[in-house]
């Protein structure tokens, strides 16, 4: 009897932390990051973090805030996200549930072929970025490489260190405080496309970005300050 009651209450968190994603899809960002760790509880809101279809999101964000502070954090972000929109050559999504903001760009867009090195629209794109940057000062950012599966570890690797960290280089350069900034390299190992087409790896070699709010953009949050 207590095998069977555990096994109904593990389907039943399972349903909820789905039926949870399917009802906060297409929502704003405050919304979601109110509804998330509130009704359903904390677990729930944890759970939802992980689906999030990243490792970088379950690894480097963790689970969402939710309630009243998460719901200001969430606003916050749609402002920047809003910003971040017109900037041409990224692409700009919400992450875990609003709290987060993710900005993908294409490594055709930043870098040739086997270089770590900017080009010229890529300095005039992460130029913007920058001030975007600077002008919300209460965050920080991580900055991910990525490589398609052409290579081998030893290249992929190193490459997509050296491409994250040349991003991260060129937004200090513009004025952004090195100490918000983090950079990895993850070569092949997170695919977002197949490698079995020219398309699929022109999606996979990419720079994603993630900025995160910081210490105190959550205590503004928690004292009901953020605007």
């Amino acid at each position: 009897m207590k095998v069977l009651n555990f096994i109904t209450a593990g389907i039943l968190c399972i349903c909820l932390t789905f039926s949870g994603c399917e009802a906060i899809k297409n929502t704003s960002s405050a919304v979601k990051g109110g509804a998330i760790g509130t009704g359903a509880g904390a677990a729930v809101g944890a759970g939802v973090g992980k689906l999030a279809g990243n490792t970088a999101v379950g690894a480097i964000i963790g689970a969402v805030i939710g309630g009243t502070t998460g719901a200001l954090i969430g606003n916050k972000m749609d402002k920047q996200r809003k910003e971040l929109e017109k900037i041409e050559g990224a692409k700009v999504e919400a992450a875990n549930n609003g709290e987060a903001i993710k900005i993908t760009f294409e490594s055709g867009i930043l870098f040739a072929t086997n270089s770590s090195t900017l080009n010229s629209a890529s300095k005039v794109s992460l130029t913007k970025f920058a001030e975007s940057l600077r002008a919300n000062s209460d965050t920080n950012v991580e900055i991910f490489g990525h490589t398609d599966i052409t290579g081998s570890d030893a290249v992929n690797i190193p490459l997509s260190q050296q491409r994250a960290a040349s991003v991260q280089s060129y937004l200090i350069s513009q004025g952004v405080n090195s100490g918000r900034l983090i950079s990895y390299g993850k070569g092949s190992a997170e695919p977002v496309a197949s490698n079995d087409s020219a398309s699929g790896r022109a999606q996979n070699r990419r720079v994603e970005v993630y900025i995160l709010a910081n210490a105190q953009m959550i205590q503004s949050a928690q004292e009901g300050r953020l605007k």
